[in-house]
């Protein structure tokens, strides 16, 4: 399981698709996004963000927040 906090993700969408991206997404998405759940993949990819991207790029790990 590769789970990413949502507060990296949005400030992603921020810089990729705006604020009004980005307040949505902060409105919809968990805290936390399980990048093997169908369902959370389904949600990022609403905001132009896909999963196997993001694994790589996070080395198959969690990023920390902080």
């Amino acid at each position: 399981m590769v789970e990413i906090p949502k507060a990296a993700l949005v400030e992603r969408i921020r810089s990729r698709s705006g604020p009004e991206a980005a307040d949505s997404a902060n409105d919809e998405l968990p805290d936390t996004l399980d990048l093997d759940s169908d369902t959370d993949a389904r949600l990022l990819r609403r905001y132009d963000l896909e999963p196997d991207e993001l694994r790589e790029e996070f080395g198959g790990g969690s990023p920390s927040t902080g």
